[in-house]
């Protein structure tokens, strides 16, 4: 190894005991990103079975392929919330062996809950072929649209978050927000009927709680009024609420723990929400005024 590269190599490591928190050495506890992504679309088809499988899913076998899925979920999601919830010393057997019984309890309650999952993901897709004239069919909305994706992975990773599993539930959201540009944290509380349309741009918070039948256009924020205070907040309601029956147009910022918006309220594009709105009111930006311009024979505008 050359005298420059020697030292490189030194000042990185070096570094590493400069910064320990973000450094992992020699530690078992490590999550492994790329088998979560895995096994969260294992879980999709166990939800939507048939549409996003390789090959023809025959029923004659469906027996046997659910039972390999849920046998692939159960070892390998098993590891990673052991992983997860564990803090045991490596030498430790028997703190190891409780955190391993721990996670099986877990994914056992969690695999429980697919056939609820799968009744209320039926509601959000029933609301998506609703509530777009766009959409020639359920396939094409399961297929591609990505608000489903996000709304399918969150409602994934918030039962998870209910188990008390903690990082891996949102690893799982922050992989649907990578690739559909939506970004719900897995602790927020949504109903059902729930509809993206578009999607690209929306943020739900931690804390915010959105009632049935809610649909959001793009660019939509539900968000918090101030996070200066950081950690101090941890666990404070800071995102607003969202009753029942409520459409919020694109560019829309909803913000503040304490901020209701009432049941059948519809709010326009690019209002700026701070406090309550009351039951059944429409709410709109003031449009702005424009002005009107012809180009000279110079090129210049005149108004």
């Amino acid at each position: 190894m050359k005298a420059d590269t020697e030292k490189l190599v030194s000042d990185i490591i070096e570094s590493y005991g400069s910064h320990p928190s973000i450094c992992r050495l020699d530690e078992d506890n490590m999550l492994n990103r790329r088998l979560l992504i895995e096994i969260t679309e294992e879980i999709r088809k166990l939800l939507f079975p048939g549409f996003f499988d390789g090959s023809k899913l025959r029923g004659e076998y469906i027996k046997y392929i659910v039972g390999q899925r849920l046998e692939f979920i159960q070892y390998n999601l098993g590891k990673q919330i052991a992983r997860a919830t564990g803090d045991c010393d490596k030498n430790d057997e028997e703190c190891r062996c409780a955190a391993r019984r721990r996670a099986e309890d877990i994914v056992n309650a969690f695999l429980g809950r697919i056939p609820a999952l799968r009744a209320c993901l039926a509601t959000d897709i029933e609301a998506a072929y609703a509530g777009d004239p766009a959409a020639n069919s359920t396939d094409e909305i399961i297929f591609s649209y990505p608000g489903v994706l996000a709304i399918t992975i969150y409602r994934i990773a918030h039962e998870l978050l209910l188990l008390g599993v903690p990082m891996i539930p949102r690893i799982m959201t922050e992989y649907a927000h990578s690739v559909t540009g939506i970004d719900i944290h897995p602790g927020a509380e949504i109903g059902r009927w729930f509809f993206i349309d578009h999607g690209t741009g929306i943020v739900i918070g931690e804390t915010t709680k959105i009632g049935d039948n809610v649909k959001i256009y793009q660019g939509v924020t539900l968000g918090a009024l101030s996070t200066r205070k950081g950690q101090q907040l941890h666990g404070v309601k800071r995102h607003p609420t969202i009753g029942d029956n409520v459409t919020i147009y694109s560019g829309t910022s909803i913000l503040g723990g304490d901020t209701v918006i009432g049941n059948g309220v519809t709010i326009g594009g690019n209002a700026f929400i701070v406090s309550s709105v009351p039951d059944g009111m429409k709410v709109s930006a003031k449009t702005p005024e424009l002005e009107y311009s012809t180009h000279n024979d110079s090129g210049d505008w005149e108004i």
